[in-house]
C-alpha cells in the first residue's frame, strides 16, 4: 500500500471512533414527565345549554328633555349646574319678565273697568225687568237692557281670558324641571338672550335605562312585551324587561327596546350595551369557572394527559352560573384540573399552545 492509502484508512478509523463516542440516541432517553397539579380532576363534557344572541346597542335614559321658552328676553338667573340633581317643578332658569308685569297692570285695570260696566248693566237689566212686569216699560226697552248686560258680561270674560293668557306667558319666564333627573347640559349663562325654541338646559332621568338594539327577524321570534332578558352594560349584567319589538323603517330589521332598572345610578346612560336574546338551545363544552387560569389577557386550563399536567390555552365564551363555555382549545373527554391553590406548575412541554376545535 502506498502512503496515501495508509493515511486514508487512518482518518476513516478516527471518524468512526469519534462517532461512537458522540451523543447517545435521543430515543433511548426516558420521556420527561410533567409534575401533577393538586386539585379535582374534571372531565370535559358536551352539554346542552340555552342559546343566546348578543345584540349590540346603546343604553339611553328613559326620559330626556332639552328645555326652552316661548319668551324672548334676557336670562336673569341660571339656578343649576351640570350634574345637579333636580326634582319635578324645580326652577332652573329665570328670564326677564318686566314687560309682562307691566302688561299685567293694564289687564288688571281692564278687568276692573269691564266688571264695573257689567255691574251697571246688570242693575239696568233688573230695573227694566221690574218695570216691564208692571207694564211700565216696553218689550224693546227690556230687550235693550238684556243685550247691554250680555255685552258687558262678554267683555268681562274677554279681559279675563287675556289675563289667563298673560299668566301662561309669565309662567314661561321661569323654566322648570319637567321630571326628577340630572342636569346634563347648560346652554346659557345670566345675561344671555333667550329666544323662543332656543335650548337652555337639558335634563335626563337615568333611574331607568332603555337599551335599544337592531336584530334580524329570525332573532326576535318568541320575544314579547314584558319578557325578561339579560342586558350587559359597562360589562355588568342586569335583568331587562322587553318594552317593545317593532319593525324598523330600514326594512328587514326589528328594533328591540328593553328597560333596565338603574335606581342606584351605577350604570351610565350613553354606554355601549347589549341584549342577550334567547334562541333556543345548542350543544357546548362547559367547564367550571374555577378551572380557568389567567395570565394577562390569556386564559388557560391545566390539562392532564399521559405525560402529566400541561397548561393549555383556550378561548372562552359565555358564562352560565359557575360554568363557562370553551369555544376552542379542548375536546369532549379531555380532563382538566380544578386547582385547590393558585400555583401553576412549570410548563415543560410544547403543548401549552392553542389547539383548535372543541365543539
Amino acid at each position: 500500500m502506498t502512503r496515501r492509502t495508509h493515511t486514508f484508512l487512518a482518518l476513516t478509523a478516527l471518524a468512526f471512533a469519534v462517532a461512537a463516542c458522540g451523543t447517545p440516541d435521543r430515543d433511548s432517553a426516558p420521556p420527561a414527565v410533567s409534575p401533577r397539579a393538586s386539585g379535582e380532576l374534571i372531565a370535559v363534557v358536551d352539554s346542552t345549554i340555552d342559546a343566546v344572541l348578543d345584540a349590540a346597542g346603546v343604553a339611553g335614559p328613559i326620559a330626556q328633555s332639552t328645555l326652552s321658552t316661548k319668551l324672548m328676553g334676557t336670562v336673569t338667573e341660571v339656578l343649576v349646574r351640570e350634574g345637579d340633581v333636580v326634582t319635578a317643578g324645580q326652577p332652573l332658569v329665570r328670564i326677564d319678565a318686566r314687560e309682562l308685569a307691566a302688561r299685567r297692570s293694564q289687564v288688571d285695570a281692564g278687568i276692573a273697568e269691564a266688571t264695573a260696566v257689567q255691574a251697571d248693566a246688570e242693575t239696568q237689566a233688573n230695573r227694566m225687568r221690574a218695570l216691564y212686569a208692571d207694564s211700565a216699560a216696553t218689550r224693546a226697552q227690556l230687550d235693550a237692557a238684556e243685550t247691554g248686560l250680555a255685552r258687558a258680561t262678554a267683555a268681562v270674560n274677554q279681559v279675563r281670558a287675556g289675563a289667563s293668557e298673560l299668566a301662561v306667558m309669565t309662567g314661561y319666564s321661569v323654566v322648570r324641571a319637567p321630571f326628577t333627573g340630572v342636569v346634563t347640559q347648560r346652554f346659557v349663562d345670566p345675561g344671555a338672550f333667550a329666544a323662543p325654541g332656543a335650548p337652555l338646559v337639558t335634563v335626563q332621568d337615568s333611574r331607568r335605562l332603555r337599551v335599544t338594539v337592531s336584530v334580524a327577524p329570525e332573532g326576535v321570534r318568541g320575544l314579547r312585551r314584558g319578557s325578561t332578558v339579560t342586558a350587559v352594560i359597562d360589562d355588568r349584567t342586569s335583568p331587562a324587561t322587553i318594552e317593545g319589538v317593532v319593525p324598523s323603517p330600514a326594512g328587514n330589521v326589528y328594533t328591540v327596546n328593553a328597560i333596565v332598572d338603574n335606581a342606584s345610578g351605577g350604570l351610565l346612560s350613553g354606554s355601549a350595551a347589549s341584549l342577550r336574546l334567547p334562541q333556543g338551545s345548542r350543544n357546548a363544552l362547559m367547564i367550571p369557572l374555577s378551572a380557568v387560569r389567567r395570565e394577562g389577557d390569556l386564559t388557560g386550563v391545566m390539562l392532564r394527559d399521559a405525560s402529566g399536567d400541561v397548561l393549555r390555552w383556550v378561548r372562552l365564551g359565555a358564562t352560565s352560573g359557575n360554568q363557562v363555555e370553551v369555544l376552542s382549545g379542548l375536546a369532549a373527554g379531555d380532563q382538566v384540573v380544578v386547582p385547590t391553590s393558585g400555583d401553576l406548575p412549570p410548563r415543560t412541554t410544547a403543548d401549552s399552545t392553542l389547539r383548535g376545535g372543541g365543539n
